[in-house]
């Protein structure tokens, strides 16, 4: 006998995707964007929608489920991390003093991840709002070339960078969906 879930898919048309391709808001039809700054800013989003559709359905005790000890990984966790990370990235674009962190201390993005209904809707509306201010200050910067802030980091990478860590989180939140009820999927 095993505490684990059975894995499962909503997927019916390829049973071993996270959903239909007519029902993914990811699924996009046709050729891809044109140009270098179109495709980041479209795999950008697309990340960040896998990132939200990971978390779906889920109430504030699944999304606060820890992974395993002595790791404080959480998908609500994850969230509230990526809100700091994106506040973080401001950093890097102008030579402005740095902006605080968003839960105190290091760490507290996780650690601070609690099973209550307020904790999880400030965390999706700081990662909303975080986003949203760090995409409007790199569109102020449409060359990807240009090198922003004290240590002159250009454009692209910083774009890069945050690609790579929607990525790489979404690949842990595959992982701790799966714990939580064991939804699978791309």
């Amino acid at each position: 006998m095993t505490d684990l879930p059975a894995r499962w898919t909503q997927a019916t048309v390829y049973p071993d995707m996270w959903a239909d391709p007519s029902d993914d808001p990811r699924n996009n039809e046709g050729p891809g964007p044109d140009g270098e700054l179109p495709t980041l800013r479209e795999v950008l989003r697309d990340y960040r929608l896998t990132l939200r559709m990971k978390c779906d359905g889920l109430d504030p005790e699944q999304l606060a489920r820890r992974s395993v000890p002595p790791s404080t990984m959480s998908l609500l966790g994850l969230v509230r991390h990526l809100a700091e990370v994106e506040r973080d990235y401001r950093n890097w674009i102008d030579d402005a003093d740095p902006l605080p962190k968003l839960y105190g201390r290091r760490d507290g993005d996780f650690d601070g991840a609690v099973a209550d209904p307020a904790v999880v809707d400030a965390a999706y509306a700081d990662l909303a709002r975080e986003q949203a201010a760090t995409d409007a200050a790199l569109d102020a910067h449409p060359d990807l070339g240009e090198r922003l802030g004290k240590d002159g980091i250009a454009v692209r990478e910083l774009l890069v960078h945050r690609v790579e860590e929607y990525a790489r989180h979404c690949g842990h939140a595959d992982l701790l969906r799966e714990c939580v009820d064991g939804r699978v999927g791309q």
